[in-house]
């Protein structure tokens, strides 16, 4: 069974840091971009970041540009987002999403090009 599995989601004060994993099990993360995204109560869901399935290419949107890192370690089956300078308009449910690099030459931040989803980790960002 192909699953993603998202966690370190929390409550944390403005400014403050959080660092959300997203482990794969049932297949390799080695041939699989990687997305992030985010869905905030009554709005659409949102691209964050995304990772090629070899690390060397990632993309960020205008919004945490600078603020969160995207990375992996495909030795232990796991992507991460690191999210710095939290603000309270980054509070979501976030989610990291996976599609092969067969089907998709290039990581995007569109979600309809990816075909394997997380549960999704909720952050919080409030004083």
């Amino acid at each position: 069974q192909l699953q993603l599995v998202e966690s370190g989601g929390g409550l944390v004060q403005p400014g403050g840091s959080l660092r959300l994993s997203c482990v794969a099990s049932g297949f390799t993360l080695d041939y699989y971009h990687i997305g992030w995204f985010r869905q905030a109560p009554g709005k659409g869901r949102e691209g964050v970041s995304c990772i090629s399935s070899s690390g060397g290419t990632t993309n960020y949107a205008d919004s945490v540009k600078d603020r969160f890192t995207t990375s992996r370690d495909n030795a232990k089956n796991t992507v991460y987002l690191q999210l710095n300078s939290l603000k309270p308009e980054d509070t979501a449910v976030y989610y990291c999403a996976a599609v092969s690099r067969r089907v998709q030459a290039i990581c995007l931040m569109t979600f309809r090009a990816y075909n394997f989803w997380g549960q999704g980790t909720q952050v919080t960002v409030s004083s």
